[in-house]
């Protein structure tokens, strides 16, 4: 939906006035801790019950004639009922009427079968309860709930509307025969189906029909037979005798027209009006509207000189509309409005071309169908049996007029336990025969509409003619008013009536007792009863002097009360501990604390019970301190707590602690899979190294520790209490473990020796030998030199030489 420049503005500035609204309850709500919101009923300085109980259904109105302090004015009898209870008022005294309900017709919904006992479309129930009536009482809603059904074999009434001019010359041959073939596809749906018929074509002026005589008479050109162009004429009243049907539509001729759009919507109105005429019962009824071409609606009737509205009344003389010259054409909205006081469901059979224009038509028309029709109309049955289970099988709630301050919002309690709300509340969808639905509706008034007077709202479904008839009344007194005592003595010499505990004053009277004329209110002699001590302050600037007698100034704040003659006392000003007013354990009177039983102190902060100090010895702050207001004051630096049981620096506290630091810390140790549990004790603080351990001092001793864990690695932490009792532990992120041993060295080195001794060894081995052979050879040299042979020849050796000499050779 698109906003015009105007609706724009409007917008924006409803929402800044919405963020202004927002901004100022987040203030009351910052500034009020005990007040989520500002109080309306203290807001609305109501001077008697009936104007406390319109304000809204928290409200009540306190009536014991006692009740008031000095100091309060009248309107703080009205409060919200906790509130009327905490400042002393009783229950028997406390007025607060609450709004009520009564179902006074509630016919169960019909469950019948097809073909069981045939019912009167009256005896036929969809919706329930059918009547009720409420009480409302302002700002309470009432819920009340509806039951839905479809009931099998409900009677239907359809009324065919066709477009007569020329272009639907040979539509009309395939519906002449629609009576009969419509009845046999409908008696699967219901056994008591009618049908009738009406035909449309054109306001009977210019320029939308030829006005001459000729073309009075045949519209048509050439030796086509028309007959003469008429608005709208009802051919056959609602009948179950389908061969009637067909044997009226036999009759019918074809018209003409100028221009395109038709006049359609002059048609629809008659249709919807004119019930005797048409023969509609209260059943479901629906209208079909068969046409190619467009619709003029309210306005165009200008062009023919036609001004005057459409007056929605039934026109029809011999079945013939005869003020189509007379009043324009219907607006959509105006036919939006009569098809649903009728119950009226249409469904638009319109060739493919219009499609699109009669799909926006069918938004704005609530229970409504669009059909594609064929060129020749031969598929109007299908389309009709279609769009009739599409309309009926969709529920859609509408509740009349309502009146100024009531409203109503809807839940769909629909088919698969779907829920909607908001609009999508209105309806349900899916419905098949004998589906049942429920609707929760709630029903809130803001004060009193109509005083002493009731109103009636209905509430139907649409498209069927059942409905729920609702009678609302109004609670605008309290039951107290009806014993006022008019021109009581009470009300200073009858100047009021005095009613539900409090002066209700006669016109022109003013004060908690009528004492004053409203023109002497602030006389200068009044004023000065409303200064303490002969003072400049009139009621020490938190009141109003009405009648010589401070009226204190309200707070948002219902806890909030100033009080006392001059309005010098208040209950909100005494002294604060932990941001609560005398410690949560007094009251604040006069801007001085009334402590609780064993409290003291001038903010009752102050506890006088011991029994918070008790050790688990049952001593009093472990021996070790004093109790002061419920706390231990620890006498002895080492140990710490709430009752002096805690020391950081005594032996074992490292131990106790190393499982849960060594978990918390590194996620090792035995502790490991029950750490979040075990182990939330403490607060964790990690540290880079050990020079950014805390040390000791004397406000907060703590303890060094130092452990190892199952991997010999050392971790470093420290553990203390601080004043708050709670527990703080630094660790060392990084643990210190012994350093491994370097293989590559060590291997080089073992390599390296192995070759080294071996050379060694090998070097060793051959200096020996040389010494050795040194030895031998010098031992040789020793003895060759000791020989006895002569060293020219060698003893040894023979010669490779043989002489031979024959003895028997003489030398010859």
């Amino acid at each position: 939906m698109r906003l015009t420049g105007e609706q724009e503005s409007r917008f924006f500035n409803h929402m800044d006035l919405k963020l202004l609204f927002i901004s100022t309850l987040l203030g009351i709500v910052c500034y009020s801790s005990a007040q989520q919101e500002g109080n309306e009923c203290i807001k609305a300085n109501a001077l008697s019950c009936g104007e406390c109980i319109q304000v809204g259904a928290k409200c009540g109105w306190c009536t014991d004639a006692d009740f008031l302090k000095q100091g309060e004015p009248t309107s703080a009898r009205c409060d919200e009922l906790e509130s009327l209870l905490k400042r002393g008022c009783a229950v028997s005294k406390v007025e607060n009427p609450r709004g009520s309900q009564k179902i006074l017709n509630n016919k169960p919904v019909t469950n019948r079968k097809k073909g069981a006992e045939k019912l009167r479309p009256e005896d036929i129930t969809q919706i329930q309860p059918q009547k009720l009536s409420l009480k409302l009482r302002s700002g309470e809603p009432q819920n009340i709930k509806l039951k839905f059904k479809r009931a099998e074999d409900y009677p239907i009434d359809l009324y065919y509307l066709m477009d007569l001019s020329y272009s639907m010359k040979d539509d009309l041959e395939n519906v002449k025969n629609l009576g009969t073939s419509l009845m046999l596809e409908m008696s699967k749906i219901t056994s008591d189906f009618r049908i009738g018929f009406g035909s449309f074509v054109e306001k009977t002026v210019m320029p939308y029909i030829s006005t001459t005589p000729a073309k009075l008479l045949n519209p048509c050109t050439g030796d086509q037979n028309c007959t003469s162009p008429f608005s709208y004429k009802n051919v056959l009243k609602l009948t179950s005798n389908g061969q009637q049907f067909n044997t009226l539509v036999g009759q019918q001729q074809i018209s003409g027209n100028l221009d395109s759009p038709e006049g359609g919507f002059d048609a629809i109105m008659q249709v919807a009006v004119c019930g005797n005429h048409i023969g509609w019962r209260n059943v479901t009824r629906l209208l079909v509207f068969s046409t190619d071409a467009g619709f003029h609606f309210a306005g165009d009737g200008k062009l023919g000189g036609i001004v005057l509205p459409n007056d929605g009344k039934c026109h029809l003389e011999n079945n013939m509309y005869t003020m189509s010259h007379y009043y324009d054409y219907p607006s959509i909205a105006h036919l939006v409005q009569k098809l649903s006081e009728n119950n009226i469901q249409t469904i638009f059979a319109v060739t493919q071309e219009f499609q699109p224009v009669y799909k926006e038509l069918k938004n704005l028309i609530p229970k409504s169908a669009v059909g594609t029709l064929s060129a020749n109309s031969s598929n109007v049955i299908n389309l009709i049996i279609d769009a009739y289970n599409s309309l009926s099988s969709e529920v859609i709630l509408e509740n009349s007029k309502l009146p100024e301050g009531v409203t109503f919002t809807y839940q769909s309690h629909c088919k698969n336990g779907i829920v909607n709300d908001g609009e999508n509340g209105r309806r349900c969808s899916n419905i098949s025969i004998g589906d049942e639905v429920s609707f929760s509706i709630n029903i809130t008034a803001q004060g009193c509409p109509r005083p002493g007077k009731s109103e009636t709202i209905k509430i139907k479904p649409l498209g069927f003619t059942e409905e729920v008839e609702i009678m609302l009344s109004f609670i605008c007194e309290c039951d107290c008013h009806k014993q006022g005592i008019k021109n009581s003595d009470l009300c200073h010499n009858g100047n009021g009536t005095f009613e539900c505990g409090a002066c209700r004053c006669n016109k022109g009277r003013v004060g908690r007792q009528c004492e004053c004329r409203k023109d002497e209110v602030s006389t200068e002699d009044l004023d000065k009863n409303c200064r303490k001590d002969n003072g400049t302050d009139i009621c020490s600037n938190n009141g109003e002097c009405v009648c010589g007698t401070c009226e204190c100034k309200k707070r948002d704040n219902p806890e909030e009360r100033y009080s006392g003659k001059y309005c010098e006392c208040d209950n909100f000003n005494c002294d604060r501990s932990n941001n609560k007013l005398c410690g949560g354990h007094g009251r604040c009177e006069c801007r001085v604390c009334i402590c609780d039983a064993n409290y003291t102190g001038s903010a009752c902060d102050c506890s006088l019970d011991t029994s918070t100090c008790l050790a688990s010895n049952k001593q009093i702050c472990n021996g070790r301190g004093t109790c002061e207001c419920g706390t231990c004051r620890c006498t002895d630096p080492k140990f710490q707590g709430p009752t002096c049981e805690i020391c950081p620096t005594c032996p074992g506290v490292c131990t106790e602690h190393k499982e849960c630091v060594q978990c918390r810390a590194f996620g090792t140790g035995e502790k490991k899979d029950t750490c979040e549990r075990d182990c939330s004790y403490f607060n964790l603080i990690k540290v880079k190294d050990r020079d950014k351990l805390p040390q000791p001092v004397q406000v907060f001793p703590l303890m060094h520790c130092k452990e190892r864990d199952a991997n010999d690695c050392w971790f470093y932490y420290t553990y203390a209490v601080n004043n708050n009792t709670e527990k703080e532990v630094h660790v060392v992120e990084d643990l210190e473990c012994p350093a491994g041993p370097d293989i590559i060295p060590i291997v080089a080195g073992v390599v390296a020796g192995i070759v080294l001794i071996g050379l060694a060894l090998l070097l060793i081995w051959k200096l020996l030998m040389i010494i050795h052979d040194r030895r031998e050879f010098a031992k040789f040299e020793k003895e060759k030199m000791n020989a006895k042979w002569d060293t020219g020849e060698n003893p040894i050796y023979k010669s490779a030489v043989t002489t031979v000499i024959n003895p028997k050779y003489e030398g010859k």
